[in-house]
């Protein structure tokens, strides 16, 4: 299938070079935001020192196969897969939305940088379409259908805050993309395209204000939470033990008192609820 390059048309009447240098700016938007993130927030330090405060728990000490392992498991599960979400609409959601803005970032950069003077960009177009249209449908399902706001607190779509700012740029950047690229060379061509400009540009330029950071801090979170289980730090948690050990129900009397000797099992509990809320 022969797609056209979007930016190629483009190209003739703004010059490739201010479009590459553009997308070099938005690189240091993020950057420069994810840093100020961090120095606000102060989320690296309390990472490092809480990550020293842990290894002084640990129990046993893991060697570098280990390690190895569980950051496999970590970018297998938490960050290719997205499993920590229990609700798979949620996470189909969520997929949709990262794969798509992956897509739809790394194919604009590629023609733009690669293919800005030529129609035929080979796959490149293809996969920049099929990432608009990924991000733009999950976004849209995540804000119409399972928006943390409509299940938690009951409040409407059209009621957006500062911390919507990331979920509404990101669909109005692949919304107007999409729409610029249908249109063209018209009139409405270029006030979507001036959209899309201001869509992308906020998303980019809001960092310090919006989630985005939060995809750079997430893998390192999980793969921290799997190594304090597996040294034995816990995370500072108490060990939560079998509670039919003999041991246990020595050191903890009541237990057989109002349990018996063999406990119950307890049931799902919370997890007996459908996981709407986030």
């Amino acid at each position: 299938m022969n797609i056209a390059n979007p930016f190629a048309e483009l190209a003739a009447s703004i010059s490739p070079s201010v479009m590459a240098w553009y997308v070099v700016l938005m690189v240091l938007l993020v950057i420069g935001g994810t840093i100020l993130d961090m120095m606000h927030k102060k989320s690296a330090k309390y990472f490092f020192e809480n990550a020293k405060r842990q290894k002084a728990r640990a129990v046993r000490e893991l060697d570098s196969g280990e390690k190895m392992s569980l950051a496999l498991k970590t970018l297998g599960h938490e960050v290719l897969t997205s499993g920590e979400f229990k609700n798979p609409k949620r996470r189909l959601s969520h997929l949709m939305t990262m794969y798509g803005f992956i897509l739809f970032v790394v194919s604009t950069a590629v023609m733009i940088f690669g293919y800005a003077d030529s129609a035929d960009a080979g796959i490149w177009p293809l996969l920049w379409y099929l990432g608009a249209i990924s991000l733009a449908l999950g976004g849209l399902w995540f804000w119409f259908f399972i928006r943390v706001d409509v299940f938690s607190e009951g409040l409407p779509w059209y009621q957006v805050g500062r911390d919507d700012i990331f979920i509404v740029s990101l669909i109005t950047t692949s919304v107007f993309g999409l729409l610029w690229a249908f249109t063209q060379g018209s009139t409405l061509g270029w006030v979507l395209f001036a959209l899309f400009i201001l869509s992308s540009t906020t998303l980019f330029g809001t960092v310090l204000w919006s989630k985005f950071a939060h995809m750079f801090f997430k893998p390192a979170a999980a793969y921290n939470k799997r190594i304090v289980w597996a040294d034995g730090s816990r995370d500072n948690l108490p060990d939560v033990p079998d509670l039919t050990d003999p041991q246990v129900q020595e050191k903890f009397p009541d237990i057989p008192t109002y349990m018996g000797k063999k406990p119950p099992y307890m049931g799902l509990g919370i997890k007996r609820e459908t996981p709407n809320h986030y």
